[in-house]
């Protein structure tokens, strides 16, 4: 099947789709929010919602307009800055998207996410029911990371990641990511002029991951590395995604004519289920434990439990219950897991057998430091 047939066939047959928007997209490459462009994305939006499919909006763009009302130039590199201008921006953003979807008679809501809200699991099954009722009412929410509250520890990082995580909690069918370049290219075309652009991605491997660079840009969190990454965790979900040029006419309009612009990411076939997605892609790594060939080759090829045994070191600081990396002899990460001791305690029981964890801790929990339905090889 040819590549425009794929694309063709993908987004004839979805319902659900989650739309992110860039902050270099709202502001069509100048200093504040281009009101001419919100409008246009929210006719087409529109278009797609009168046709009957369900829309969730990801914008960034907060910050930007904040530094409009404020009358701020620089480039804000410091946390409370930052936080103030979006505190001051999230709700001009708000209110450019509810003045020209009311005149579409469609109805809007803001969402306001922090990391935390996600890798807590009540709450990331509270926000899960509070879109899907929101969808429900044929209200188009309109999402975008709380700014305002969020510092390191419970940032996203960047709006490609929420938008991917968003789309998981929602079981959308597509993940549209408009963006201020072309799509994914076999290389940086600022610098490579043979660079091409590449259509189709069935599998997102080690070479496309070292293609993708850092932005450049200084009005933009994420980079091609951040879509990237937005990509691999929609299709661990079983949902594709386009990356697309937002500054093109009628952009989302084209994109489901099945037009063959920007890249396409194919689903993976080997979907996670939801709580190992969660492990994987949502929650924050506490710690790293660094494990021996056998321990690895347990892991890996039989399918096993991790034990105190297999473990030769530990960095980091982490709590039971807490999601952890593990590593290989020369630090390659190649799963994740929830462990079931403490760093404390595990510095204690590494590299002893679990006949000897109740004599040396004076308690046993587990045998297991990460039992096998909580850890996810990647």
């Amino acid at each position: 099947m040819s590549d425009l047939k794929i694309r063709k066939n993908i987004v004839k047959n979805v319902k659900r789709i989650v739309i992110k928007i860039g902050s270099g997209v709202l502001t069509n490459g100048k200093d504040k929010i281009d009101e001419a462009v919100i409008k246009k994305i929210v006719l087409q939006t529109s278009l797609l919602v009168k046709k009957g499919c369900e829309v969730l909006i990801v914008s960034s763009g907060s910050i930007a307009a904040g530094k409009t009302e404020l009358g701020i130039k620089k480039i804000l590199t410091d946390i409370p800055s930052k936080q103030a201008a979006a505190a001051v921006g999230q709700s001009h953003l708000i209110g450019y998207y509810e003045k020209y979807f009311k005149k579409e008679k469609q109805k809007t809501a803001q969402v306001l996410l922090t990391h935390d809200d996600l890798s807590n699991r009540r709450r990331y099954l509270n926000a899960r029911n509070a879109l899907m009722t929101l969808l429900s009412f044929h209200v188009i929410p309109v999402i975008n990371e709380n700014d305002m509250v969020a510092v390191h520890e419970i940032k996203f990082g960047d709006n490609d990641t929420l938008s991917a995580l968003v789309a998981h909690l929602v079981d959308a069918d597509l993940l549209v990511i408009l963006s201020h370049v072309d799509g994914l290219f076999t290389g940086d075309p600022a610098k490579d002029k043979k660079a091409a652009l590449i259509p189709l991605v069935e599998k997102i491997t080690p070479p496309l991951q070292k293609i993708a660079g850092k932005s450049s840009s200084p009005g933009s969190v994420g980079g091609m590395y951040t879509k990237l990454k937005a990509a691999r965790i929609t299709s661990d979900s079983g949902i594709s995604t386009i990356i697309v040029n937002g500054t093109i006419d009628n952009v989302i309009t084209r994109v489901f004519k099945g037009e063959n612009i920007g890249t396409l990411f194919l689903s993976s076939s080997d979907k996670l289920t939801g709580k190992k997605h969660w492990i994987a892609h949502t929650l924050k790594i506490k710690g790293k434990l660094t494990l021996d060939e056998g321990a690895e080759k347990a892991v890996l090829k039989r399918g096993k439990s991790l034990l105190p045994s297999g473990i030769s070191d530990i960095a980091g600081k982490f709590d039971s219950g807490d999601a952890v990396s593990c590593v290989d002899s020369k630090g390659k990460e190649f799963c994740r897991g929830l462990v079931n001791y403490s760093s404390r305690d595990l510095k204690k029981i590494m590299g002893k057998h679990t006949s000897k964890i109740e004599e040396i801790l004076g308690f046993k929990v587990y045998d297991e430091v990460i039992h096998r339905d909580n850890l996810v090889t990647l």
